[in-house]
This record gives structure tokens, C-alpha cells and sequence, in this order.
């Protein structure tokens, strides 16, 4: 894990003492509001519905124990007693007061942590893996070069104000947990030639009210010129990209309108200026990162547990756990653990500051002091013995965290919708408590299998619908909620966008209609079809006649 050097704790404490500063003088009203939000944007602090919210990095999802703990005071201290977390593997606040946002800061300095570039018009927290450095078919950790891209793009002089947000993801393994083909830049680690690691570089994907999968335009780069390349694009972005209309404005909307031949030659010519010069990246430049991330000190286990085994057996409800919410660990006798924080009837996202601490235990105590924020608003323990995941179950057990629904219906990505958010056109969190209320009987939720349901309050798609294999999106009619159901989206590596089925649904009536779709791909499915395969054999029609012949 990266730990801060001097010049990364002067720079975070430095940035406090200026915000600090910045509200002093908003609350003695030297500054208007007006005035003030720019500053505050660059601090990771909003103004929703009710009250601020803070957003809080944590870069690539990587937290240690100490940190967890750190984020449990704060929701106590500063908050209601809880925090948020999101798809950019980050955490928010909802109720922090302006006045104490500055101690909030201080606070997590202490722990090397901090909200900068979590909003605004600059390159946002760059995201990985959540299993990174563990999965065992990853070709390399890819939170070296998250590392690595986290500073080189800390207030870069040249990108502190891009025409709009700009969010990076990388992934080192070929089963995309990271989303990645979605993001203004995402990059796989491929080998090439002469088995030498290098990236694919995807540009122009994002959401939003106009959802765009990225484009290759390089098939492999080497490792060396990862920062000069990445300085190319966003260089290309900074010069084009349009600042005349906020909606047109994202790198996806210049991408499409060059094409992305035309793209790629731009950034290539770009390159050109860029590839032997100081950007250039050296071998011991990543060798000293990846220092950071050398593999714990594994003990020697067989990758068969007799006690796990009967564990499983007398007690169910744990073997079913393990079943669902357990991943294979690249090293013999260790497991990797997700947590799932969508309990039935729950908020997804949200922890309690009580729940915070107990994962902070378990990850120091069974984890070697590591834990993971995942894009999918979930948590992970990296590197538990297979040994401890008794232990490690009644611990989150007793804490209310032992949800076996990883990937089934009821593990929904949720934005914070009309409960939070002012650009929000309608509630998402209610509608997803109320279908995994529907869908309670974990028994019915392995008979409908995999599925990955999403929703979003509103196009700006923060809840990442169009992606969803079933997407929601809230919608305003005269003022009346109303929610529009998309089919086969997905976020991995066969990335696709959903198809809109039809009209919209009220709100009284959308439990209703995704509990249709779900028992109409019941019906038709053939073998062991997921979801997503049944709608690309039969396509949307049959969904859409059940549906709305029973509507």
C-alpha cells in the first residue's frame, strides 16, 4: 500500500490550511457563495438538497485499517453516524456543517487521506480492481500505475480546468471489474511482443445523458510511455474539447464527433512531442512504486481446508455465504472476502460508523491490515485465510454485514437520487429497497442467478443504469416520478449499452415491472444462460410484450 512521503503530507496539509482560510472568510461573508463554490469544488465539497456532502477519496479502493477507523470518527464526529459509498470507490458524507469541514480535513490528513480533485472540472480519483494485486489471472498489480497516475495528475497545472470531469480507470486482469470501458481513458494491461507488458488504451466511454462505450486507438503501449501518452490525450482533449456547452463537453462528444481514427492521429501527433522528453517513464521509477505493492508475506497453506468443509456443512447459511461472497485468491489457502453492503430493505452503499470499525478489525486482525472500496459500492477483504472465514463471517455476521448476495438482483448500485441530490429527477434508494425486499428469499435470488440491476435518479447516470443487465432510470413527468427500464447492459469486459424497453413506469409500478422482466427471462432462458445471454438470443421484443401486456 502507498504510504505518503514528506512531500505528499506537506501538500495535503498545506491544501487544509488554504481551505481553512477559504471558509473563514465564506462564513464571515468576505466571500458569496457564488465566489466560495469554486473553492469549495476543489476540496470535494458539494451543496445538495439538504445540507453540504463531503466526498472523500480513496485512491484505487485501497484503505488500511487505521484508515477505516478514521472514516467511523468522522461519521460520528462530523456526520450522522454514517458514510456513502460510491462508484469511484470513494466515500461521501451527507450532513457535514461548513464550519467543521476544515477539522474534518485536518482529521483525515492525520491518516493520509484527503477529498482533493474529487470534484470539479479535473482528472477525479483514478479507479482499479477492487481484487488487484490478488486476482489470480491478472497479468500485473494495476495499482502501480493508478499510483503512478494519481501523481503525476495531482494539480497539474495544465488540467486543473478541463472543459469537464475526467475519470480513469486500469485493470491488470482480463475479467473487467473495473468498469473500465467506461471512462474517459481506461487502460487493460496487455502482454505484446516479446512478452513485454505494456496498455490497451480505450478513450471517449462514459455515461450520462449520452452513454458511449470507449474506443481502442492503441492497441499496446509500452509501460514507459504511459504519462506522455496520457498527457497527449489530455492535451488533444484540452485543445478541442468543447467549453461552450456543458453537455456537449465530455471527451466521449469529441472523440465521436473526430471519429476515432482521427483521435488517435491527433493524440499520435501530439505524442510525438512528448514521448522522449521528461514524461518519459524509467524502470526504476515503476520499480520504486511497485515497491509499495509487494505481495504481504504469505504463509505456506494447502488450498484445501478440512475445517471449511464441515464449517460449510453444519452450518448453511455460512456455507451459502461462502458460496456467493467468497473469490479465489491467487495464493494457496487464502481467499478473497467481498462484503456486501446491500442488506434486504437496506440502502446500498451506506455503513454505519459502528460497521466501519468492525471491518477495520477484521481486515488488521484476518486481512493483513488491508481492505478495498469497490466500484459497485461494495467492500473486500484481500487476504483472508481460508482458515479465518469462520471468524471473519461471525464477525461481519453480528455486525449486520453478512448479506450472501454478491452479484445476485438484490446487490443493486444505487445513486443517492431526490433523497440527496438536487439534479435528481426521482428516488432511487426507495425503489431499490423496495426490490430487494421483493426478492428477500435469497433461494429465488440463485434461481434467477447473476444479474446486475442498476439505478439512477437521473440521466446523469451516477448510479451507472444504462450499464445495468436491467437499468433504471428515474424520470420527471409533470412533476410525477416515473422510472424507464433498459435490458443487456454491462460494465465488463463485453461492455454494452442497455436497450430502452418502452414507456415509463410510475412509481407505484416499477417493482412490479422488474419482477415481470425477471420471471419473463425465467421463462425463456435456456440451460444455464445469464441474463444478458438470454436478451442477446432473443433480443428485447419478448420482455417487452409480457411487460407491458400486463401492464
Amino acid at each position: 500500500m502507498y504510504r505518503y512521503d514528506e512531500f505528499d503530507q506537506t501538500l495535503v496539509d498545506e491544501r487544509v490550511a488554504q481551505f481553512r482560510g477559504q471558509v473563514e472568510r465564506r462564513l464571515s461573508g468576505e466571500l458569496t457563495e457564488e465566489q466560495f463554490r469554486p473553492l469549495r469544488l476543489m476540496n470535494g465539497l458539494y451543496l445538495q438538497l439538504h445540507a453540504y456532502m463531503l466526498r472523500v477519496a480513496i485512491p484505487y479502493g485501497t484503505l488500511a485499517s487505521k484508515q477505516m477507523r478514521m472514516l467511523a470518527h468522522i461519521a460520528r464526529k462530523y456526520d450522522k453516524g454514517y458514510g456513502h459509498f460510491t462508484t469511484r470507490q470513494n466515500i461521501q458524507y451527507n450532513w457535514p456543517k461548513l464550519h467543521e469541514v476544515p477539522d474534518l480535513l485536518a482529521d483525515l490528513a492525520t491518516v493520509e487521506m484527503h477529498a482533493i480533485q474529487t470534484s470539479g472540472n479535473c482528472i477525479r480519483n483514478v479507479t482499479s480492481d477492487q481484487f488487484a494485486g490478488v486476482a489470480a489471472t491478472e497479468l500485473e498489480d494495476p495499482r502501480v500505475y493508478c499510483e503512478i497516475i494519481r501523481q503525476w495528475s495531482t494539480f497539474h497545472p495544465e488540467f486543473s480546468f478541463l472543459p469537464r470531469k475526467f475519470k480513469i480507470a486500469v485493470t491488470g486482469a482480463p475479467d473487467d471489474r473495473a468498469a473500465v470501458k467506461v471512462h474517459d481513458i481506461g487502460l487493460f494491461l496487455r502482454r505484446g511482443e516479446n512478452d513485454e507488458i505494456g496498455f490497451e488504451v480505450i478513450v471517449g466511454g462514459g455515461l450520462g445523458r449520452t452513454p458511449v462505450i470507449g474506443k481502442t486507438i492503441r492497441q499496446f503501449l509500452p509501460k514507459q510511455h504511459l504519462l506522455s501518452y496520457l498527457e497527449a490525450i489530455l492535451r488533444v482533449y484540452n485543445m478541442l474539447g468543447r467549453r461552450d456547452n456543458l453537455y456537449k463537453a465530455r471527451i466521449k462528444i469529441l472523440v465521436n464527433s473526430v471519429g476515432a481514427e482521427e483521435f488517435a492521429r491527433l493524440v499520435e501527433e501530439e505524442w510525438q512531442h512528448l514521448k522522449d522528453g521528461p514524461l518519459h517513464l524509467p524502470q526504476e521509477e515503476i520499480a520504486r512504486i511497485h515497491a509499495y505493492f509487494e505481495p504481504p508475506q504469505y504463509e505456506t497453506l494447502p488450498n484445501d481446508n478440512e475445517e471449511l468443509r464441515k464449517a460449510k456443512l453444519n452450518e448453511p447459511e455460512f456455507g451459502q455465504w461462502v458460496d456467493t461472497n467468497v473469490s479465489e485468491h491467487k495464493v494457496p489457502g487464502y481467499a478473497i472476502v467481498n462484503i456486501s453492503l446491500k442488506p434486504i430493505g437496506g440502502i446500498p452503499g451506506d455503513i454505519e460508523a459502528d460497521q466501519m470499525d468492525v471491518v477495520a478489525d477484521l481486515a488488521e486482525k484476518f486481512s493483513l491490515d488491508e481492505l478495498r472500496a469497490t466500484h459497485e459500492q461494495n467492500l473486500v477483504l484481500p487476504n483472508v485465510k481460508l482458515s479465518d472465514l469462520y471468524a471473519v463471517w461471525q464477525g461481519l455476521k453480528g455486525a449486520g454485514l453478512a448479506t450472501a448476495n454478491l452479484g445476485l438482483i438484490s446487490d443493486m448500485i444505487t445513486c443517492p437520487g431526490l433523497d440527496y441530490c438536487n439534479l435528481a429527477n426521482a428516488r432511487s434508494i426507495p425503489v431499490a429497497q423496495r426490490i430487494s425486499e421483493r426478492f428477500a428469499d435469497i433461494k429465488r435470488q440463485k434461481d434467477v442467478g447473476e444479474l446486475k440491476l442498476k439505478i439512477s435518479g437521473c440521466i446523469n447516470a451516477c448510479g451507472h443504469h444504462h450499464v445495468g443487465n436491467i437499468g433504471i432510470l428515474g424520470v420527471d413527468k409533470k412533476g410525477t416520478e416515473f422510472y424507464q427500464i433498459t435490458l443487456g447492459g454491462s460494465a465488463t469486459e463485453d461492455a454494452a449499452v442497455g436497450k430502452i424497453l418502452g414507456p415509463a413506469f410510475a412509481y407505484d409500478d416499477v417493482v412490479d415491472a422488474v419482477e415481470n422482466v425477471v420471471a419473463t427471462y425465467i421463462d425463456i432462458r435456456e440451460d444455464d444462460e445469464t441474463f444478458n445471454q438470454t436478451v442477446a438470443r432473443v433480443g428485447i421484443k419478448p420482455f417487452k410484450e409480457k411487460l407491458y401486456a400486463a401492464h
